[in-house]
């Protein structure tokens, strides 16, 4: 299951995001915005986007998106367990998985084209957690500073 997300500035690209990913066979849970509306505030998607990923965080990754990616980005990075990535290249999101576990994908609507958004997601997507010593390590370290901070 993805769980989709985006403010105003993010709309227009989660509604490509959702389109392309529901055409070849994920499963999507758009939380939100329903409708463009340049009021709303991105930390309530975040949250709502966040919030379903923690109930299946087994099967499910996020994929949230605002103007900066920035704020989305330091909301969701708030949740215990959640490892989450701005990622603003295919090499980065590859990384982001590869190395980190992303469970949570966050793009800048305001920075990347559409066509280059499909490919970081893609990737992304395509990518598993490569399982090195390293990383296994620095991923322990992780969860021991959650811990501490999320008792």
């Amino acid at each position: 299951m993805i769980y989709l997300g985006a403010d105003h500035r993010g709309f227009a690209l989660k509604e490509s995001l959702k389109a392309w990913l529901l055409e070849i066979g994920y499963d999507v849970k758009d939380v939100g915005a329903a409708e463009l509306d340049v009021a709303d505030d991105y930390p309530d998607f975040a949250v709502a986007a966040v919030e379903a990923l923690a109930k299946d965080m087994d099967h499910g990754k996020a994929i949230i998106v605002c103007g900066s990616g920035h704020g989305m980005d330091m909301i969701a990075n708030k949740y215990k367990g959640v490892r989450a990535a701005l990622c603003f290249n295919i090499s980065v999101a590859k990384q982001s998985r590869e190395h980190e576990n992303a469970n949570v994908l966050v793009l800048a609507a305001d920075w990347i084209k559409e066509h280059d958004a499909l490919e970081i997601v893609k990737v992304w997507l395509a990518t598993e957690y490569g399982g090195a010593e390293r990383n296994n390590r620095r991923l322990g370290k992780m969860k021991e500073v959650e811990e501490k901070n999320f008792q």
